[in-house]
């Protein structure tokens, strides 16, 4: 069964489960393809047949991504269009707590530390910066440099305090340590632009990176000279990785071909299951961390959906 959410005049770009609570999910989204217009940022719960929203509010520019906090249920963060990182309560129906604007141009990636001890936001901007804050978004902490193109994806590591993966329009992938406020390793990954990557969560060492070549690529970091697989299929721009929660080896992966493919790595072949759901571009993609082998995504078509797909389902108890 496939549970949708309909958001007229909004292009979902980025969806993330509550890391607290099963049922709720987070959708940022804009007018007119990101291109022009305005963002809104939808909270949406699921009940047993249906999903309804819980809150919505509306940006004056195009919202590309969103985290939640891991310390607090209420709280997320999302990045816009303007520069700005905003920081919204779900108790709060109005304005959003906090709004910084230190990124110069689109905000393109959030991302919520997950480490014990650590409570921290990365943002990547097509300033071709990064900038890493506390959890309150006062002034940045460090501004990171390096990267020679946009900066499309940040994502912490969930085991190494203090460290987190970016990609780049450049075709890099780099691995920074905050703490030295320094780049740790620069791997030339593909030979075109990166928009997105994700670590492994069982594995330290293990990143996968997707790529506008159409390629999904996984590097384990203690030997890049060459990628541990290449995952082939997609027939243009993979926009979102994401590691299974519940499955070391399990990749899925949403594209600008329409479609969501799950892979197993570790297989050959390692394509599992190809999902064709939607009818534009599919920019957004979770695991639910609550739910083994429930998938949610979000399109340009204006749509959210929930679901569990064949491959999994199949292997479900």
């Amino acid at each position: 069964m496939v549970k949708v959410f309909r958001c007229p005049a909004r292009h979902g770009y980025a969806v993330e489960v509550s890391p607290f609570i099963a049922n709720r999910l987070a959708c940022s989204a804009s007018q007119y393809y990101g291109i022009v217009g305005c963002g809104s940022l939808l909270v949406l719960d699921v009940t047993e047949t249906d999903i309804h929203l819980l809150r919505r509010w509306e940006w004056g520019d195009g919202l590309f991504d969103v985290s939640w906090s891991e310390t607090n249920e209420h709280v997320l963060v999302a990045g816009g269009g303007d520069g700005s990182l905003q920081l919204w309560d779900t108790t709060n129906q109005n304005a959003p707590l906090r709004v910084v604007k230190e990124h110069t141009q689109e905000v393109y990636s959030v991302d919520w530390s997950q480490t014990r001890g650590e409570n921290l936001i990365v943002s990547g901007s097509w300033d071709q910066t990064i900038k890493v804050w506390d959890a309150a978004l006062g002034q940045s902490l460090t501004t990171l440099r390096g990267h020679e193109g946009v900066v499309y994806s940040t994502i912490w590591s969930p085991h190494i305090p203090g460290c987190f993966a970016s990609v780049s329009g450049d075709g890099t992938l780099r691995v920074w340590d905050v703490k030295r406020a320094a780049c740790r390793l620069a791997v030339p990954a593909h030979q075109a632009e990166i928009l997105t990557c994700d670590w492994c969560k069982y594995d330290q060492n293990i990143i996968a990176t997707g790529s506008v070549d159409c390629s999904v690529y996984i590097w384990d970091l203690r030997n890049v000279r060459h990628p541990v697989n290449q995952l082939l299929g997609h027939t243009y721009a993979i926009r979102r990785l994401k590691f299974c929660p519940f499955s070391r080896s399990l990749v899925a992966s949403c594209s600008y071909d329409f479609t969501v493919r799950f892979w197993d790595y570790s297989r050959d072949p390692p394509l599992l299951d190809t999902v064709e759901h939607h009818s534009e571009f599919v920019c957004g993609l979770d695991f639910n961390l609550h739910i083994p082998n429930q998938v949610v995504d979000c399109s340009w078509d204006e749509t959210v959906k929930i679901y569990t797909p064949p491959c999994l389902s199949a292997a479900t108890p």
